[in-house]
C-alpha cells in the first residue's frame, strides 16, 4: 500500500516527530504541503494529513492543501499534536474537507505536544518533552492498526 503523509509542523517539530514515526511503520512518503504535486495523488492508496493545533483547528496551510486536492475515492487518516483539549473537536474541519473530496477516514490520532503559544509562553510552556517515547509508541500502534486498510 503506497502512502503519503502531508504535515505542517511549525514551532517545536512536535508534529514532524509523529509524522516520521507513523511514516516509518507505513513506509510512507513524508512531505510538507509545498512539496506535494497534487497531480500525483492518484499514485497513492492512502493519504495521511497532520499538523499542530492552532486556534482550535488544524494549520491553515494544511486546510488549504486539502481544498486543492482532486476528488478521489481513497482512504485517509488524520493526526495532530496539541497543547490541550479533545482532538476530535480539533479535527472536525479537516475531516469534513477530506470527506467532501471523497476520502474515507480510517483513523485519527492525536497526542500532546510542547506548547508555548500565547500567554502559555510566560509560564514556560506546557507539555514539556512531549511528544515523548510513550506518545510515539502510541503513534506506532496507530500506524500498525491502519496499515491494513
Amino acid at each position: 500500500m503506497k502512502t503519503l503523509i502531508v504535515y505542517v509542523s511549525v514551532h517545536h517539530n512536535n508534529t514532524e516527530k509523529v509524522a516520521k514515526t507513523i511514516g516509518e511503520i507505513l513506509g510512507a512518503d513524508i512531505m510538507t504541503p509545498q512539496q506535494v504535486d497534487t497531480t500525483h495523488i492518484a499514485e497513492y492508496d492512502m493519504i495521511g494529513v497532520g499538523s499542530g493545533i492552532y486556534h482550535a483547528a488544524m494549520h491553515e496551510e494544511l486546510l488549504d492543501f486539502v481544498e486543492e486536492l482532486p476528488l478521489v475515492s481513497k482512504n485517509a487518516f488524520i493526526f495532530s499534536t496539541r497543547g490541550f483539549g479533545p482532538s476530535r473537536m480539533y479535527h472536525r474541519s479537516i475531516r469534513k474537507r477530506l470527506e467532501r473530496k471523497g476520502f474515507t477516514i480510517v483513523g485519527e490520532f492525536s497526542c500532546k505536544g510542547m506548547d508555548t503559544y500565547g500567554f502559555i509562553k510566560y509560564i514556560g510552556g506546557i507539555n514539556k518533552g512531549r511528544p515523548n517515547e510513550k506518545d510515539l509508541e502510541k503513534a506506532r500502534e496507530f500506524a500498525r492498526h491502519i496499515k491494513g486498510f
